[in-house]
Order: structure tokens, then sequence, then C-alpha cells
């Protein structure tokens, strides 16, 4: 089974949490490179990444994914891109250097139009993006969020290439509405990383209001616990009989990478997780 966990959810230095993350039995860390201990500019000081892969290789463990994740409205403001995408390419070089071959991300909100400039937009960055990466054997996954699984199979259309989803289930059960599961079907081979996160909706909202105010950073004006919740793996409104069935059913055979982002003690409900989902990947027959 290829069960991993996002080191910055241990919520502690990289190091230790490299070494959680072994005690606990994973094979695989997806670790933030949006700055901080592991940005980019390792690409610049050979010797300080190549200690961290030799830790990581020492602890038996594997990068999943690389987050390049840089907030705000991602790829939706044309002006904002040229730089946008030359960071985006340096997290896909560490993503090939640190022998992974997937970089998540969130790209702002896809519109269903797919003739309006926003769409436009956000689909020439990401086509580049796709591109460079398929040339160094990296998939830009756009994590699930805001848009219908319909909307992001047709952007994904679109491109040339070297762009995939990373599958995050409580992202539509908390925000969107829709049932994981049926997700899966949409966007079947599409799908090269997954996250393991559970949560409930309380109230619908429209999405796009939801991420816009995330990417403008108003969120404290906006009560997110009177419209969802997330909660710790297996307590919330995921269906993971169902999502892993229809998983399997893709032939998918990725990372399944537990993210924590809430709670007093996220080691404590990352571990819970991670028995959680073996049981779970056992019974529906991933080895």
């Amino acid at each position: 089974m290829k069960i991993g966990v996002l080191t910055d959810n241990f919520r502690c230095p990289l190091r230790e949490a490299l070494e959680k993350a072994s005690r606990l039995g994973f094979s695989g860390v997806q670790i933030y490179a949006t700055g901080g201990e592991f940005g980019a500019s390792l690409l610049d000081s050979k010797t300080v990444l190549n200690d961290y892969l030799k830790q990581i290789k020492d602890l038996g463990l594997k990068v999943s994914a690389l987050c390049g994740d840089m907030g705000g409205h991602g790829f939706e403001i044309r002006k904002d891109n040229p730089d946008r995408v030359e960071k985006s390419k340096r997290i896909i070089d560490l993503a090939a250097a640190c022998g992974s071959s997937v970089v998540t991300t969130h790209i702002g909100v896809i519109p269903g139009d797919e003739k309006s400039e926003k769409f436009e937009t956000m689909l020439e960055a990401l086509d580049a993006l796709g591109v460079y990466g398929k040339g160094l054997g990296v998939t830009l996954a756009i994590e699930t969020g805001p848009e219908k699984p319909e909307t992001l199979k047709k952007f994904i259309a679109g491109t040339h290439g070297g762009v995939g989803v990373n599958l995050d289930p409580a992202n539509f059960v908390m925000v969107t509405g829709v049932d994981p599961a049926k997700a899966v079907e949409v966007l079947g081979p599409s799908i090269v990383h997954t996250h393991v996160k559970d949560g409930i909706m309380k109230k619908q909202v429209d999405p796009v209001r939801v991420y816009s105010i995330f990417a403008d950073g108003g969120i404290e004006d906006f009560r997110m616990s009177d419209y969802f919740e997330e909660t710790p793996v297996g307590k919330g409104g995921v269906d993971f009989d169902a999502y892993l069935r229809a998983l399997k059913k893709t032939g998918y055979d990725g990372y399944f990478t537990i993210e924590r982002e809430a709670g007093p003690e996220p080691e404590k409900d990352i571990a819970a997780a991670a028995a959680y989902i073996r049981e779970k990947l056992a019974q529906t027959g991933y080895e």
C-alpha cells in the first residue's frame, strides 16, 4: 500500500516531521515546496538538498509529491502568471530532483464557460506548465476544490499533457457537494495523487465565494464553521468504501496521502487516519 502523509500537518520542523512519518510506518511524504525549509531554492544548494534526500531514503521514505500551491487566486490573473509559471517550473524541477513525479496545487476557480477570458488565461498557464513537466516526467496535479468534476475534466482535456488531478474527497464533500466516488468515475485516468481527508458540509454555499475569500485573505470575516468542518478521517461525510472501490476500478495505484489541517492533536489524528485507511485499503484489495 502506498500511504503517505503531508509533512506540514505535523506542525513541526521538516526533519522532525520526516522522523515521525517513518515512525508511523508511512512509505511516502508530501512536502510543501513554496518556501520555508524545502523551497525550490534548494536547487541552488545541492548539498542541503542531498542531505534531505539522504535522510528521506535512510528513513525508508519516498517523496510522494511536492505541494506547489502559492495561494491567492492561483493562475486566474494574467498579469501575475509569468512570475507564477516560472516559480512553478522551479518546483517541477525540484520534484524531478527528488525523484517525485507529482506536484500538486490549487489553481484558482475554473469557470464553467470555456470561452471566458479567465478560462483561457488559466488554461494557457496550465498548458505551459503541463508541457514543461511532461518533459521531466512530472505531472502538475490540480487539487479538486471549487469546481465540479466535469468542469475540471473539460479543462484538463484542453491541455497538451502533463496535467492531472490530485483528488481530495473532503473538498468535494465539504464545499462542492459532490460524491467523491462519482467524481472518480468522471476524472478516472487523470487522477495521479489523492488526499485522505474527511469533513462535513453544514450548509450549502457557493464554492466560488468560499475560494475567493480564501484567496483574498478575508477568511476572518467568514465563519467557516457555519458551513463546513474538516473532521478526523472516518468521522465525516466521505464514504471511503465507495470512494476506494471507485479508485480501484479505475486502476489507480498511486499514493493515498493523509492530510489533517485542523484539530488540536494532528499527530494523533494522523496515526488514527493511517490505521483507518490501511484497513479500508486492505478490504478494497489494495496491497
